[in-house]
């Protein structure tokens, strides 16, 4: 009897012993509710690359002020790769280079608060960064940490060095480690696209890449041939990845890179630029030196009504109607029953608008909105213009230039 009493409570205790093991479950995932709508900002690697300091930060986060792009929307200063030193301390902590911000790291995230704007940097899930800075592999708990007492607001979390590696896991072990660290931080997955990260990001990150590096120009690929990789026109990323629209909305965004508005492109490509980047429901966040802009740049960046198709808050990325020698019509479902409308001339010379609104309904299978202007009528404002422009009544004519858009907002 004894030697069942003790089987017994053998049994007992190392059934409660293996089981404890799976009763604790630790809390994962993002912050959620932290990008409702798209992220605005600015990010120095488009211009700057590594060469950023203490000096660049806080006159952009100035002219984000004073020039009126913080009331338009643009609340974030993301600083990329450079920020840091070669190697980490005696302790494994990560080192922001003393020559670069004399004043601290923390004194400078302060300045920028302090203009009522909200502070970025980045990071790598390989074992170093893609300019050879130390990576948080090994580190994401402790780095973690180290980014909440900073009280940055963002992570920009980059792919480079990752041989070995698999995405999804290195991803969500970061976003774990952000979460534990208990800071709110934005997380941004910079992971190119290669392992289709809009299939199991969601739950992981506020808004993920989904190409590799951008480019300043209209539709070219830019081959590097020091690491053999391509940086992509903004008409080629826009039209890179098909069916990933569904995967995209409030809080978990397709990013389609940071903006080359301002970057060497013609006007009326910076407008397209923007353009397409509001209707694809994109992450808003510049890439220009803001201390040398034009008026015309400005302009174009921090135009009230492009915004608010990217801002919208139904979250719905666009896609494109139709496409008919070289004149292309996108679309975009908006609250309220609205729709954007954008028509793009990909050709290299004029084209002649001539849209019959009758024989066009949008059907979006995805979403499943729809607009037929057969049985609705619906009011047209240019929003370029910022104008009306009749209704879908008659059809919609005008001319376009090579390279141009004409964005219109359809009201019923």
């Amino acid at each position: 009897m004894k030697k069942l009493l003790l089987s017994i409570l053998l049994s007992s205790i190392t059934i409660q012993g293996f089981s404890q093991g799976n009763v604790y479950k630790q809390g994962s995932g993002k912050f959620e509710g932290l990008a409702m709508t798209p992220p605005m900002g600015w990010n120095s690697w488009n211009t700057f690359e590594t060469n950023i300091d203490e000096k660049l930060v806080k006159e952009t986060a100035d002219i984000m002020v004073s020039s009126g792009m913080l009331a338009a929307g643009y609340n974030y200063i993301v600083l990329d790769d450079g920020w840091m030193s070669k190697n980490r301390d005696i302790e494994g902590n990560l080192v922001p280079d003393t020559i670069k911000f004399p004043s601290g790291m923390k004194s400078l995230i302060e300045y920028v608060h302090s203009k009522g704007l909200k502070f970025g940097l980045y990071n790598c899930a390989g074992t170093h960064t893609c300019a050879g800075y130390p990576g948080t592999r090994g580190y994401e708990y402790q780095d973690a940490r180290f980014y909440a007492n900073l009280g940055i607001d963002f992570l920009k979390y980059d792919w480079c060095n990752t041989a070995g590696i698999n995405a999804p896991e290195a991803y969500a072990t970061m976003s774990n480690a952000l979460k534990t660290a208990g800071r709110p931080i934005v997380f941004s997955l910079c992971e190119w696209g290669d392992n289709k990260v809009w299939e199991w990001g969601k739950p992981i990150g506020n808004l993920w890449r989904i190409s590799g590096d951008i480019y300043p120009c209209f539709d070219c690929e830019f081959h590097h041939e020091e690491g053999n990789w391509s940086s992509w026109g903004f008409m080629k990323i826009a039209e890179m990845r098909k069916d990933i629209r569904k995967y995209s909305g409030p809080d978990h965004w397709n990013d389609f890179d940071m903006m080359e508005v301002g970057d060497g492109m013609t006007n009326t490509e910076d407008k397209t630029h923007f353009a397409m980047w509001c209707m694809l429901s994109s992450p808003l966040i510049a890439g220009n030196d803001l201390r040398k802009m034009s008026k015309e740049t400005l302009a174009v960046l921090t135009n009230k009504e492009l915004i608010s198709i990217d801002q919208d808050k139904l979250g719905i990325q666009g896609f494109k109607l139709s496409a008919e020698e070289g004149l292309e019509v996108w679309v975009k479902p908006l609250s309220d029953g609205a729709w954007a409308i954008t028509f793009l001339n990909r050709t290299d010379a004029p084209k002649k608008i001539n849209f019959d609104w009758k024989k066009n309904p949008i059907k979006d299978t995805d979403f499943g909105f729809e607009a037929d202007f057969n049985k609705i009528t619906f009011k047209i404002k240019d929003l370029w213009k910022n104008k009306e422009a009749g209704t879908t009544k008659k059809n919609f004519t005008a001319d376009i230039a090579s390279h141009d858009v004409i964005t219109l907002i359809l009201i019923p």
